[in-house]
């Protein structure tokens, strides 16, 4: 569907603000991250859910959300190329840092179109620290994110812990029923929890020079 470069924003902040958060944001805050009146991000939400990019519950509060399989672009997203929002850090045992919502990472140059479909369904985060070095994934790096709420044992996985923390680390659930969350740094210790929610799995790894 093609929306205007308003829209789009706005389609962004909202999708990256429910990955950073859990919830979404008002039309107030979106009003003030665009720096427009609240009438105006009402108008154009109302676009949104009419073009199926996004759905509300009109009597539930922060109840935006994108639509399930929402494939969304313009000309200006064309020339621009593909991108995915940057939500924040993340290290070893530390909660993830807010970052400007409307900051992206540009992929077109090393995955081309082949990620188009499921570029609703991605994020990225910059890794601060060495713990998962052994495995490739050094300090600044950035890990490109699928959402999902399960992994299979070994998979890299962004996890939520009990304490609010999140934290990047190879997944396992183990005989006894409880989950290790494995470093790939011997200087670190594994993490064992008897629950953690997976908010996605990591299925790239990109690295600036």
């Amino acid at each position: 569907m093609n929306l205007t470069p308003k829209q789009l924003r706005i389609f962004n902040f909202v999708r990256a603000f429910r990955i950073a958060h859990s919830y979404s944001p008002t039309l107030q805050e979106i009003a003030d991250e665009l720096d427009v009146s609240k009438v105006t991000v009402f108008e154009h939400v109302e676009a949104l859910v009419e073009k199926g990019a996004l759905r509300r519950n009109a009597n539930k509060a922060r109840s935006l959300s994108e639509c399930e399989g929402a494939v969304v672009g313009d000309e200006l997203g064309a020339r621009e190329g593909l991108s995915i929002p940057l939500v924040g850090r993340i290290a070893a045992g530390m909660p993830i840092e807010k970052c400007a919502q409307d900051e992206t990472l540009r992929l077109d140059e090393i995955f081309g179109g082949r990620m188009t479909a499921r570029r609703g369904e991605m994020f990225a985060l910059q890794v601060e620290g060495e713990s998962m070095r052994d495995e490739g994934i050094l300090d600044g790096d950035y890990v490109i994110v699928e959402r999902r709420s399960t992994a299979a044992n070994g998979a890299r996985v962004v996890a939520l812990l009990p304490d609010g923390e999140t934290t990047l680390k190879s997944y396992f659930e183990e005989k006894n029923g409880m989950i290790r969350l494995q470093p790939a740094n011997p200087e670190f210790a594994p993490i064992i929890v008897r629950e953690c929610t997976i908010q996605g799995v990591v299925i790239g790894v990109m690295r600036r020079y």
